[in-house]
């Protein structure tokens, strides 16, 4: 398995209908964090920790996040687009 980001549940639930360069800059932050997680954990599979959620500011909205290691994945949970 390899490091990659997905929206959970789905693309449509979590950026439907949101400006496409607003999620255009979403999709550039989550690929940062995952080329940052795949540094962070070399081998997110073996890993037994607590999973690490955040949040990013980005384009004047936000969104919340979760790295499941062992998955190797990064999930975008919430988007918050700008007003």
């Amino acid at each position: 398995m390899s490091w990659g980001w997905e929206y959970h549940p789905d693309e449509e639930t979590r950026v439907g209908g949101m400006p496409p360069v607003f999620v255009a800059l979403v999709e550039e932050k989550a690929a940062e964090l995952v080329r940052a997680a795949e540094a962070k954990y070399l081998d997110g599979t073996l890993y037994e920790g607590f999973s690490e959620p955040g949040t990013v500011f980005v384009g004047g909205g936000m969104f919340d996040y979760l790295i499941i290691q062992r998955h190797e994945r990064v999930y975008i949970m919430q988007v918050t687009p700008p007003l």
